[in-house]
């Protein structure tokens, strides 16, 4: 397996949020960016961006929940460019509420984005690199692919299953040149919440606190991602929080369980979590 090396990167979801961030990072260092993502006009903001910051960008439209837009965008940049040397899958949606009351149609709509993008990608640009003779992908998952989010059944379900596709691809391509990282940053300010849907207004607020007090920035986790997949390593983890709550789950899961099933029952959990939030020490 190899780090990061090249200067040729596909990024999905990089009209906004931490996939611009991404795109930016990768630009100061002189790389060719493909910026993927559905909203065009967010895109083609990203790729002034990445000009501006000393990269060059190509745009191109496609929803990662489609398998076909996902092959249309791999075969674009492979046969545009001769090649890609990394990959991030990093388009991603939210909804909040307790299962049973979240619709159907929500939990379709974050494993189409979530799990299915991450998973159309892999599949299409694995192949190519082993052929080529390399690459690297990362898959953005979250502290919720870690530890388990109350309220967050879909989003925690499909970045788990995303921890668990990059794992089974660290192990499959060890002999195979291919590095891959998994990032699982925890809040922070990012374009996540302007298209979450939430079956109660207080999540969408607890939400919008914790994103607006924390206090490492969208370009930091990105520099911090980057950094961890030049070093090759299989789990980036940006934030001190994601370390400690990661640690204390493998420590003792269920002592883990038991506890936050604790302050939930006592009804204290929401509002120390909105406290702890408020000062900035949920990220």
């Amino acid at each position: 397996m190899r780090g990061l090396t090249g200067n040729s990167a596909v990024i999905t979801g990089a009209g906004s949020g931490l996939g611009r961030s991404l795109a930016k990072a990768l630009a100061s260092e002189g790389w060719k960016v493909g910026i993927v993502d559905i909203d065009n006009s967010g895109a083609a903001e990203t790729a002034a961006i990445v000009e501006r910051a000393g990269g060059s960008a190509e745009t191109f439209h496609a929803d990662v929940s489609e398998p076909g837009g996902v092959k249309a965008y791999a075969d674009h940049y492979w046969e545009t460019w001769g090649g890609v040397d990394l990959l991030i899958n990093n388009a991603g949606v939210a909804c909040a509420g307790s299962v049973g009351e979240i619709p159907l149609e929500d939990w379709d709509w974050v494993i189409g984005v979530n799990f299915l993008g991450m998973l159309y990608g892999c599949h299409e640009f694995v192949p190519r690199m082993k052929a080529r003779g390399g690459g690297h992908i990362i898959n953005v998952a979250s502290l919720g692919g870690l530890v388990s989010l109350m309220h967050m059944a879909p989003y925690n379900t499909t970045k788990m299953a995303v921890v668990s596709l990059s794992e089974t691809l660290a192990m499959e391509l060890s002999d195979q040149n291919i590095g891959i990282t998994v990032a699982c940053p925890s809040f922070f300010k990012t374009g996540l919440l302007d298209e979450m849907r939430c079956t109660e207004d207080w999540e969408r607020d607890f939400a919008r606190i914790t994103f607006d007090n924390a206090r490492m920035s969208s370009d930091e986790v990105a520099r911090r991602i980057i950094a961890a997949a030049k070093k090759n390593r299989l789990y980036a983890t940006p934030q001190f929080s994601v370390k400690m709550l990661w640690s204390l789950k493998r420590l003792s899961p269920e002592t883990n369980s038991r506890i936050f099933g604790f302050l939930n029952r006592r009804g204290v959990l929401v509002p120390l979590m909105t406290a702890l939030a408020r000062r900035g020490l949920v990220q």
